[in-house]
């Protein structure tokens, strides 16, 4: 299966929201106490850069990550002079990703994702990813992750993150946007 750019790019945006690190996400959680308050309340990481590479092709993109703690998360992928060409909206229940240059959106729970990536996908695993609490603790993250046949390396390099400062997330009106299936889409 040949994967085109904007594929590749849909691609990134989706495994921003998976990875093979989930020892943090699944770890033991004896020692945590359900009522124990997060440590921030919302995280925004600016100039982000991601690269995707398949066996065919590499794209690297500008990536924002804002995130509510436990509520949601938008990342904008702006490969082209900070011009956002995609975006993905997540909640805890769902995901949305947005085609901002064919026009078009698709909605999945994250059962919809796990039928068609590996590893499985979900929100905690997001959550750490959009605020750079990755379990090596580093500045870069390597994820690995397979469509079909089609294994996919996705690259993070993390600027500096911003806790507990005003995110700025403007919904965007889909209405503007075609529907389509998520499987149509990847």
């Amino acid at each position: 299966m040949r994967l085109n750019k904007y594929t590749v790019l849909a691609c990134a945006a989706l495994l921003l929201m998976a990875c093979g690190t989930k020892k943090k996400a699944v770890g033991d959680q004896s020692s945590v106490s359900e009522a124990a308050a997060p440590a921030w309340h919302t995280c925004l990481i600016q100039g982000a850069r991601a690269t995707v590479a398949t066996s065919n092709d590499r794209v690297s993109a500008s990536v924002t990550m804002q995130t509510v703690h436990d509520s949601m998360i938008v990342i904008s992928v702006m490969p082209l002079l900070g011009m956002e060409m995609m975006r993905v909206e997540a909640t805890p229940l769902e995901v949305i990703a947005i085609d901002k240059l064919h026009g078009r959106y698709a909605k999945a729970t994250y059962a919809d994702l796990n039928r068609r990536l590996t590893p499985s996908l979900n929100w905690d695993v997001l959550q750490q990813i959009c605020t750079g609490e990755l379990p090596l603790g580093e500045q870069k993250a390597r994820l690995m992750y397979t469509f079909g046949d089609q294994l996919i390396e996705l690259v993070i390099d993390y600027p500096a993150r911003q806790l507990d400062v005003p995110v700025k997330v403007n919904n965007i009106r889909l209405n503007k946007y075609t529907e389509v299936d998520i499987s149509k889409w990847l």
